[in-house]
């Protein structure tokens, strides 16, 4: 039995005679929220973002290019559209390659300090696409708590 059986799925720290318990909940060491001040500027993020996540859809990026910038709950929604994708390819017999498009134009909203909710335009030769992303600041850096491609 470890130390994490015994507590119930937290981990004991001992410092010299005491221990002391670790949660998931431990302010010290969870991801601190930062303001929009102590943050870089978003534009960049998004737009090179929105590029990698049209590339891996279509199968020309590894996703896991993009797991230091993204949730994991967002990662593994990106990772279930990158199979669904790959499957519908090979139905169709046709092999991953780079798509042609350029970022347009990117809307930005900031319905909190920290938090910026942001509409990417992808234009493409046959139609155009957006991208909403949600960034949140932790840590000093952006970190995308939502994707969704239209």
């Amino acid at each position: 039995m470890t130390a994490r059986d015994a507590i119930g799925g937290r981990t004991a720290v001992s410092r010299s005679s005491s221990a002391r318990i670790l949660g998931d909940d431990d302010e010290f060491f969870a991801r601190q929220p930062a303001r929009r001040t102590e943050l870089p500027d978003p534009e960049p993020l998004l737009r090179s973002l929105t590029h990698c996540v049209i590339e891996a859809l279509a199968g020309a990026r590894d996703l896991e290019q993009l797991a230091r910038w993204v949730d994991d709950d967002v990662y593994r929604n990106l990772s279930k559209r990158v199979v669904l994708a790959a499957r519908a390819r090979r139905a169709k017999g046709q092999a991953p390659q780079r798509p042609a498009f350029s970022v347009g134009r990117v809307h930005l909203y900031e319905p909190t300090d920290g938090v910026i909710e942001a509409v990417v335009m992808v234009h493409q030769r046959a139609r155009s696409r957006a991208v909403a992303i949600r960034i949140e600041g932790f840590d000093q850096r952006w970190r995308a708590s939502a994707i969704g491609v239209l």
